[in-house]
């Protein structure tokens, strides 16, 4: 048997409710694909509304134990998680390169970062606290104290199976929230593994359930209008996240959303161009360029485009394509044949606008989902492309004249999350950083993700933010105790 028949033998794929595995209401499955294949990796039982229910259900009932279990005992379960999921880092890389497609050196470098979580918030757990004064008027004091919001239905992608999952469950576990999360049906396996892993950290019964659906508006429907659910956190599109928020008003559910974006890389004129060009590899390629943070719309001064792009081109072109887990890989395949579908559409439409194809702009082969990693020169302002998320190993690149030009370009999008510029002029860059409208701005550097630091965007990129040590004020409540 292979590592990987081996590995998929051993993952959960029922549904997991009360920290076991479950078969669900119905008994129905949906098939997960490994994306560099077509090929089946696994069926897994397909949650229902009643399923829900059984989880609302069981966190609700454990929502008030966990709430009063010591800020101590939950720091020392989550800690015990990060141990445990970093012993396991390879099989949670290999399952993720399985079904998500990345290259196992970016899949590890994923495990890494999704554990920090976990760590990162055993921290923050005994760090939560109030404030203690004296009313200005002298006719009282004020007492101020953080609460647990309650049980939280947390909604993932696919892109990053399990650092998004942990980014949220993390902080809401540490806080003392009970959780229901429903990932990607692209890609649930990791998750539920992970489940397993908490369940062995020693979390509680009912503390967590997973909940797998090819059905997320018959699931996450009722559970909205639930009264017993209090908070929903979601990373996705825009689009899902406004009808989300839209749901959510009829109860005034507290939200937090990671939406879409749009990230411009802006390379003035002053900039070192071998760096820039690493920095823009590493913002548009990371995830076979699948992530919300990718660099999406890239803006070089004409004075230094044509350097640019020409050895842009020349790194894109060289980068090794093939399944993740075959050594060497550096792109591997996009999720699915409709996402794979979308990117040529996407560099079709430039292209008949008068782009310039550098390198790609093709699919490759009959099985699996891969593109050719693209650069497009000369991409015209009308092109959709540089006003939808592309989501696939896509440069476009595009001039302009001036640092204010560049300016008013990065922020010509209704998206605010990520952005990027590159020059060696510290005031410069200051200036550039404080006019760009976006939640998170990375200054020469390509890759600006940190579980330290806050994530989040502004505009129709999303509300609220998570990592750092403000991600675990989402799921907090405050209140007023007024003393004589």
């Amino acid at each position: 048997m292979t590592a990987a028949s081996i590995l998929l033998a051993s993952v959960p794929t029922l549904l997991w409710i009360g920290n076991k595995q479950v078969s669900g209401s119905t008994g129905a499955t949906f098939k997960v694909v490994n994306p560099a294949t077509s090929e089946d990796l696994a069926y897994v039982a397909d949650a229902t509304a009643a399923d829900g229910e059984a989880a609302l259900t069981a966190a609700a009932a454990a929502q008030p134990g966990w709430a009063a279990t010591s800020t101590r005992e939950r720091a020392q379960i989550l800690r015990r998680a990060w141990e445990l999921l970093i012993s396991r880092r390879d099989e949670f890389a290999l399952l993720m390169t399985l079904e998500m497609g990345k290259p196992l050196d970016e899949s590890r470098g994923e495990v890494d970062y999704g554990a920090e979580f976990l760590l990162w918030f055993s921290e923050e757990a005994v760090r939560v606290c109030g404030r203690y004064t004296q009313s200005p008027s002298g006719a009282g004091r004020i007492l101020v104290t953080k609460e647990p919001v309650g049980p939280t239905l947390a909604i993932t992608p696919w892109n990053f199976p399990l650092a998004m999952g942990t980014r949220k469950i993390a902080p809401a576990l540490a806080a003392g929230c009970t959780v229901l999360i429903k990932p990607a049906a692209e890609t649930p396996l990791t998750m539920l593994l992970l489940a397993e892993v908490l369940r062995d950290a020693g979390l509680p019964d009912g503390a967590l359930s997973v909940l797998p659906t090819t059905q997320p508006v018959a699931l996450t429907g009722p559970l909205i209008s639930d009264s017993r659910l209090r908070k929903l956190t979601f990373t996705g599109s825009t689009g899902v996240g406004k009808v989300l928020l839209r749901q959510s008003a009829d109860r005034v559910l507290r939200t937090s959303m990671e939406l879409g974006g749009n990230a411009p890389f802006v390379v003035f004129d002053d900039a070192d161009i071998d760096a820039a060009v690493d920095g823009a590899l590493a913002a548009k390629m990371r995830n076979i360029g699948e992530a919300c943070t990718a660099a999406n719309r890239i803006y070089v001064d004409n004075s230094v485009r044509t350097e640019f792009s020409e050895k842009l081109t020349e790194k894109m072109a060289s980068l090794t394509i093939g399944p993740g887990e075959v050594d060497g890989t550096q792109v591997g395949p996009l999720i699915n044949e409709k996402q794979r579908n979308n990117v040529a559409d996407l560099v079709a439409d430039a292209v008949a606008k008068g782009a310039v194809l550098a390198t790609g702009g093709s699919s490759i082969g009959t099985s699996g989902y891969f593109f050719q990693p693209t650069v497009l020169t000369d991409v015209s302002a009308d092109a959709r492309i540089l006003k939808e998320e592309i989501f696939g190993p896509v440069a476009a690149v595009t001039g302009f004249d001036g640092e204010a030009e560049g300016i008013a370009a990065a922020n010509d999008t209704e998206c605010g999350l990520a952005a990027y510029i590159y020059t060696q002029s510290l005031d410069r860059a200051l200036r550039a950083a404080a006019a760009i409208e976006s939640g998170m701005v990375g200054v020469n550097r390509g890759v600006i993700s940190d579980v330290a630091a806050p994530f989040g965007g502004v505009k129709e990129s999303g509300l609220g933010r998570e990592s750092g040590i403000e991600g675990i004020d989402e799921y907090l409540e405050i209140k007023y105790i007024a003393l004589p």
